[in-house]
């Protein structure tokens, strides 16, 4: 394996970590005062402005036109959405089972393909299929104490994001990255903060609130994004997206350590089982569908 592969496997690693400290950061930062749509105008108004002064001045070329207006749209209301949902989610659901709902996302963009590209139904994509509807059914294990809102949430964060991807593979196809990734978190940030406006800004009350704020725009946001195009370039969307799914398993270690959940068995098979699923569809993109 070179140099340049293993580079690249570091840098989606270094994504897949920064994003599953995310919801660990989002925990610390409410116990400071602040909440969802607080923190996500933060998240997305900060990074978006960073990114922009990094367009400018490597003379990047922004997207015009029609593709200018589907990424406003995915931002706008795919990733506002599934921000919102997932962010939310985390208020009242433990981070680990929130990291291991939104993994449902390769699954349902399957049946999405599958409904509507008109994409062939392998046997590989059936068993991807049973073991993910089975993981959930386990990780959810519901009782008369479970918070069935933060689960319902926590799925239409998976469903949401699983309808983003969707179009966004069409909308993402002779776009560059980087600033494309700049006008979808500019659109979401734009929402946010028509939000803030009407309920109001609730701010970190503590140094620590904001530094944990600051993670989520910096490391959760930024390097997340620019390590994930990185590596990308380097060993490929399937190997990318295998990599990608150890970002539950570090979002469930790090609950574990830093906020003393605990994941039953069950639902710890639960999540196994939805992580597989989506790692048998990412070794099935490199056959025909």
């Amino acid at each position: 394996m070179n140099k340049e592969r293993l580079y690249g496997i570091f840098l989606i690693c270094i994504s897949a970590a920064s994003f599953g400290a995310m919801p660990i950061f989002a925990k610390l930062a409410y116990q400071s005062g602040t909440n969802p749509v607080s923190i996500l105008f933060l998240r997305f108004g900060i990074a978006a402005l960073i990114m922009h002064i990094y367009i400018g001045l490597s003379r990047m070329s922004y997207p015009r036109g029609a593709s200018l207006f589907y990424l406003f749209l995915m931002g706008a209301v795919g990733y506002m959405g599934q921000s919102f949902c997932y962010f939310t989610a985390l208020t009242k659901i433990p981070a680990g089972l929130v990291a291991i709902l939104l993994y449902l996302y390769p699954a349902l963009v399957t049946i999405w393909c599958m409904l509507f590209l008109k994409e062939t139904i392998t046997k590989l994509k059936v068993i991807a299929l049973v073991l993910a509807l089975t993981g959930t059914s386990l990780v959810i294990e519901i009782q008369f104490s479970t918070n069935i809102m933060g689960i319902l949430l926590g799925l239409g964060s998976a469903l949401i994001y699983s309808v983003y991807i969707v179009a966004g593979s069409k909308v993402m196809r002779n776009i560059e990255a980087f600033p494309a990734s700049a006008v979808i978190i500019t659109s979401a940030g734009l929402v946010y903060a028509g939000l803030v406006s009407f309920q109001g800004l609730h701010l970190p009350r503590t140094s620590f609130g904001w530094v944990m704020t600051l993670a989520i725009a910096v490391i959760s946001t930024l390097v997340a994004i620019v390590t994930f195009f990185a590596g990308l370039k380097r060993i490929g969307a399937v190997n990318a997206s295998m990599i990608s799914t150890l970002e539950p398993p570090v979002t469930v270690a790090l609950a574990i350590f830093f906020l003393d959940e605990r994941l039953t068995l069950i639902k710890l098979l639960g999540g196994l089982l939805i992580i597989g699923a989506a790692v048998l569809l990412a070794k099935n993109e490199k056959a025909p569908a």
